[in-house]
């Protein structure tokens, strides 16, 4: 594996290997299982495999933590090693200046940017497809890979890739939990043993929703009031519960009549996690 920390080394290397099939998979480090496996995935479908670890400030908003993001690069470039990644891309900034002039902007009045985490963390995802537009314009992969837990980037993304016209297949792989069915983000480094246990509560939540409708239940009001319930018994408020269509994050009365997920923010402690999870309604 080569480990390349300049842009210019960058666009040089990629240079001679053009023509061969490229998969993407871009990170901000502290890996996991779920980072691994769309390493191993990246390796199935392409003939080389390109991984990129950069923590990227202009996703963070003041006061959210971005100077105590767990970093153990030499860990992560030995998973990398391991797992098959051919160059590791691991820059100090992709940025040529302090204060860039030309950044990308995502439209405030649209659903896909404005609502969950957009709402939230105002900027974060003008911060999430400038650096991505960087990455795709540097490697220029056939393929990208992403993970559903972040389901709301995943779909930015997609729009990005659609509207600005980008020769790049975005391909979405499934989340990676913990066998208590917590989803695997590096930010669960920052909980204590006893946030750990409450942690739980929150994938327990999103799969009480997920019964429900397959049982029957459409009304979206009362998927929500009941896992708020199943929160509150733990002593956690969601940051947002909410259900949205799946492919435009518009909201939804009821999870009959359209493709559904259930997003989810909560925080324990000073973390903050996100989750989501697929409705499918039965009326049987």
């Amino acid at each position: 594996m080569k480990i390349v920390t300049d842009s210019a080394e960058l666009r040089r290397g990629m240079a001679p290997l053009r023509g061969q099939k490229i998969a993407f998979v871009p990170t901000m480090g502290c890996l996991h299982a779920g980072h691994l496996s769309l390493i191993r995935r990246a390796r199935e479908l392409a003939y080389l495999v390109v991984v990129s670890i950069y923590v990227n400030p202009r996703q963070f908003g003041p006061n959210e933590d971005l100077d105590r993001y767990p970093r153990p690069f030499e860990r992560d470039a030995a998973l990398c090693a391991e797992t098959g990644v051919d160059l590791l891309f691991h820059p100090d900034s992709l940025y040529p200046t302090n204060d860039p002039q030309v950044t990308l902007t995502l439209n405030p009045a649209h659903t896909l940017s404005s609502c969950l985490c957009g709402a939230a963390r105002p900027g974060h995802f003008d911060g999430v497809v400038t650096v991505v537009n960087i990455l795709f314009n540097l490697v220029q992969p056939d393929l990208a890979l992403f993970g559903e837990k972040d389901w709301q980037q995943l779909a930015v993304i997609r729009r990005m890739v659609n509207d600005l016209q980008m020769a790049v297949e975005i391909v979405p792989c499934a989340t990676v939990r913990e066998a208590d069915g917590l989803a695997m983000s590096s930010r669960n480094h920052y909980l204590s043993a006893g946030e750990r246990q409450l942690a739980r509560h929150i994938p327990e939540a999103l799969q009480q929703m997920q019964q429900a409708a397959a049982d029957g239940t459409c009304d979206a009001h009362a998927l929500i009031a009941a896992a708020e319930r199943t929160l509150a018994a733990v002593g956690l408020t969601a940051e947002y519960l909410e259900i949205r269509h799946a492919e435009t994050l518009a909201p939804l009365t009821r999870v009959d009549d359209a493709p559904a997920r259930a997003f989810i923010a909560c925080r324990i402690g000073a973390t903050r996690l996100i989750d989501n999870i697929p409705l499918i309604f039965s009326r049987s």
